[in-house]
């Protein structure tokens, strides 16, 4: 299964523009729409090209070279489009569906491409070969370095985190109180940094025996409590920020969940609604 990366301007796309009544499949009646000359360009070097709909109000187009697709969105305004996967409003992957709707249209060129579910032979629990994209995603964060907050067997969540970020201290304060303390749910820091200091001081949290408490004091205003050592290697910070970079994540936080219904969830930025965020997760009562 190949690996399909994000770019996270995209999603800013999937969560600002709701779907419109001009969304049409790509085997609407409707002409297709001009193509942006970038993707031109890559017909003119061998590439082949689909178009996938509007969805969203985004024109989406899907370009296959060497065995290697790429997906892109263009703006309604036509003034820019983005390279990437799309999500919607509740974190489901809008572009599986879009690749599926190709595929039953009979278009053997999608054949190969990666989908969101397996078949009963192709057991991603059994063979790592078949991962969906979004639980390669899940996969990965599961893998990467991070620290606990709240009480073990408590429903998960994932969210990367630098030590500076203002909005990653707002999530966790409004989580902190009524969830985190009362043990229903647990939050997974993956710290990141992306500076100098916020990276040692990333350091420091995944490297101290106690980075709840060392966490908490530090959103409280204790200076002290994750100091930027230059001393302590980084080097699991680094691979957080591989994790995030091979994703094309770019900004704090970014949470990541499976909800009640078994499917990978991703939230970029606070959640919008911290009530259906935490319902979702399938919290303790």
């Amino acid at each position: 299964m190949k690996r399909i990366f994000l770019i996270a301007a995209l999603l800013v796309c999937a969560l600002a523009l709701p779907a419109t009544a001009q969304d049409q499949s790509p085997t609407s009646s409707a002409p297709l729409p001009e193509m942006p000359k970038p993707i031109q360009e890559l017909i003119s070097q061998g590439a082949q090209v689909r178009y996938l709909g509007r969805d969203h109000g985004l024109d989406s187009w899907i370009t296959v070279k060497g065995g290697q697709e790429q997906y892109f969105y263009v703006l309604p305004d036509k003034s820019a489009f983005v390279m990437g996967l799309l999500f919607d409003a509740d974190g489901k992957l809008v572009t599986v569906q879009q690749v599926k709707r190709l595929q039953q249209q009979g278009d053997t060129l999608l054949d190969s491409l990666s989908e969101d579910t397996a078949t009963e032979e192709q057991d991603p629990a059994k063979d790592p070969r078949f991962k969906s994209p979004s639980e390669q995603l899940f996969a990965d964060i599961e893998g990467s370095n991070w620290v606990p907050l709240g009480e073990l067997g408590a429903p998960v969540a994932y969210a990367f985190i630098d030590p500076q970020c203002p909005h990653c201290h707002e999530f966790i304060k409004e989580l902190r109180a009524s969830y985190l303390d009362k043990g229903k749910v647990q939050l997974r820091l993956v710290p990141v940094g992306f500076k100098d200091e916020t990276r040692s001081q990333a350091a420091f949290l995944l490297a101290t025996p106690n980075p709840s408490e060392r966490w908490y004091k530090h959103m409280d205003g204790d200076p002290e409590a994750l100091p930027a050592k230059s001393e302590i290697s980084d080097q699991g910070v680094q691979r957080n920020l591989a994790v995030m970079q091979s994703w094309q994540f770019s900004v704090t936080p970014m949470i990541v969940y499976r909800g009640k219904d078994g499917t990978v969830k991703l939230v970029r930025g606070r959640p919008k609604d911290i009530e259906a965020f935490i319902n979702d997760l399938g919290a303790r009562s």
